[in-house]
């Protein structure tokens, strides 16, 4: 008997996903998003189902195996400056590459390393680059293991080392031996507003894919020497709202930039081990990320 078919995005009211965005992203905790589903008459029984339906599933989305034997995967450790210790990362590459390759940080959303982001990397890393993913929960223990303990975890980061840990992590992945120097950053969520921070820090980034994040500090702007992919959703007016202002600091700047934002989209529409996931307008982004790392990063170090 064939297994029933996930849910789409389309399957859900849009108040739901609203609420669901809230609760994703810390605003509200598991009881005040059953809190607001009773307000819109849905019992707790059917709540906690909804919580289910659009949490992630990630060995069923999963693309590329860890044990993967076209890719060699190992994690690292890394110094965080200032005194602050240890930061630690996923590192995957290819198995059979020639010569020095190109670099890409992945940023993961706002649950620490999990295994999708741990997969992502090793998508990226299939297309012939290099792809390290740092951990901004290792200072707390690292990944949890589930979403929500992730999600507890998260709120207590310290935002400033975090920010520093994740500078260091690019520093640390452009030196390494078998890349070509060059070195592009993509971000999800919380990972995107990451990847826009650090494309004003980083004055030798050639390329920044940042997905629905949230923008960067507007006078630093100029800063940014990365060409941009800024992916946003159609439907995410905590994010949207910031792009107006954001956009006129690019213009102004003369940042190189193309925004994508696909219609029918909400936020977190390119991950595909939940509901949210849009596969048409996530095949198109992905495409358009390796179009611009591919033109900006396989070339050799200047």
């Amino acid at each position: 008997m064939a297994k029933p078919s996930r849910k789409t995005v389309h399957d859900f009211d849009p108040d739901v996903l609203d609420l669901f965005d809230q609760y994703v992203h810390g605003i509200i905790d598991r009881r005040g998003f059953v809190a607001g589903a009773a307000r819109m008459a849905i019992g707790a029984t059917a709540a906690a189902g909804l919580l289910a339906a659009l949490s992630p599933r990630f060995a069923q989305a999963q693309k590329i195996k860890p044990n993967d034997p076209r890719l060699v995967v190992s994690w690292h450790e890394f110094d965080s400056p200032h005194g602050y210790g240890k930061a630690r990362g996923y590192l995957a590459r290819p198995v059979d590459a020639e010569g020095s390759l190109p670099l890409v940080l992945v940023v993961h959303e706002n649950r620490g390393l999990n295994p999708h982001i741990e997969d992502v990397a090793r998508r990226i890393a299939l297309e012939g680059y290099i792809a390290f993913a740092p951990d901004a929960l290792f200072p707390l223990g690292g990944y949890p293991g589930g979403e929500d303990e992730a999600r507890t975890l998260f709120r207590k980061l310290d935002t400033a080392r975090s920010k520093q840990d994740f500078l260091a992590a690019a520093h640390w992945l452009r030196g390494i031996k078998e890349g070509n120097g060059r070195m592009g950053i993509v971000g999800f969520c919380w990972g995107g507003s990451m990847t826009n921070f650090l494309a004003t820090q980083l004055p030798s980034l050639a390329a920044a894919v940042p997905f629905y994040g949230s923008a960067p500090e507007l006078g630093d702007v100029s800063k940014i020497r990365a060409e941009m992919l800024i992916v946003l959703a159609a439907n995410d007016d905590r994010v949207n709202a910031q792009w107006p202002d954001y956009e006129k600091a690019l213009e102004a700047a003369g940042v190189k930039y193309t925004r994508f934002q696909p219609p029918g989209t909400v936020h977190g529409f390119n991950n595909d081990t939940t509901p949210r996931y849009d596969e048409a307008a996530a095949t198109e982004a992905w495409s358009r990320m390796l179009a611009l790392f591919g033109r900006t990063l396989k070339a050799r170090a200047s």
